[in-house]
């Protein structure tokens, strides 16, 4: 891509997000994510209301009454944008590709976060840490970030899910929130490795699909290609066996990731790249409220 082209390109996602972290999610990014970066400050003699996880069992054993940990919230959060940058995120078939789509995701949260006083920072991953960008504030940083995710060339097409969360707990000693941006299209498992990480950090998780990956149209014959294998196999898109069974797998795999962020704890939503991200993003932040 030329140079005047991501040029032109960084400055129309940028009035485009930048608008929408001004206007739709003003206050909104905010009440989702304060008081998630916690400082411990002290404790006290547990009253009634505390939260039984807050229990201090240390001092409470030492003093034989019950005693909570007291936090206060810190005054900036460092926000960590995780996004993926294999080869299945260049599919697109209706309005734009997977990657046009996080990368527009991935730059409102970065405007939303540097309007809240956030430091941010990203790591770009496929089955290797291919980029670290560490925290940092202002528009040019934003800037420089976008400019790297609409230009970014991956060694690898392929993706490893476990690897970057792992990267992400050696690099951030500090609790962080950490948006996890993917079509999460992997062969390993990763439920253990989010579930350590989301006890030392924040984490979010932002599914990004296509259309025709849970739904197959009826077009005859079709060659289709792995984006991160290679593989191409022709398949015969005007049976209705097959397109049942494509829906069917779909379904399958869509459920057990959505079982492994529940058994992660970890908040996740799925936007599908013909889908408004928008009202996505607004009923993450209203639920975490």
């Amino acid at each position: 891509m030329e140079t005047t082209d991501i040029l032109k390109k960084v400055r129309k996602i940028e009035i485009k997000t930048r608008g929408l972290s001004s206007n739709i999610f003003a206050g909104q990014y905010h009440t989702a994510f304060k008081g998630r970066g916690m400082a411990f400050s002290e404790v006290r003699e547990y009253q009634f209301g505390d939260d039984v996880r807050d229990i201090d069992w240390n001092v409470t054993a030492r003093f034989h009454r019950p005693y909570v940990k007291v936090f206060e919230e810190e005054r900036e959060l460092t926000v960590m944008l995780m996004v993926d940058v294999s080869g299945s995120l260049d599919f697109g078939t209706v309005r734009q590709t997977k990657r046009e789509m996080v990368t527009e995701i991935a730059a409102t949260l970065a405007f939303s976060a540097i309007q809240n006083n956030d430091k941010i920072g990203v790591i770009f991953f496929s089955d290797r840490i291919e980029k670290y960008i560490p925290p940092k504030k202002g528009r040019k940083h934003i800037l420089y970030i976008i400019r790297e995710m609409l230009n970014f060339k991956p060694e690898s097409r392929r993706t490893e899910i476990a690897q970057a969360v792992e990267f992400l707990m050696r690099v951030m000693k500090r609790r962080c929130t950490a948006f996890l941006l993917s079509d999460f299209y992997v062969r390993n498992d990763f439920e253990n490795a989010l579930t350590i990480c989301n006890r030392k950090h924040d984490v979010v998780a932002i599914q990004v699909y296509d259309l025709r990956a849970k739904e197959l149209p009826d077009v005859g014959l079709m060659k289709v290609r792995d984006a991160e294998t290679g593989h191409e196999t022709i398949i015969d898109t005007s049976s209705k066996r097959l397109r049942r069974q494509h829906t069917a797998y779909w379904l399958r795999r869509d459920d057990q990731l959505k079982q492994t962020f529940t058994k992660s704890s970890v908040d996740h939503v799925s936007i599908a790249t013909n889908d408004d991200y928008v009202k996505h993003l607004i009923r993450l932040f209203e639920m975490r409220s």
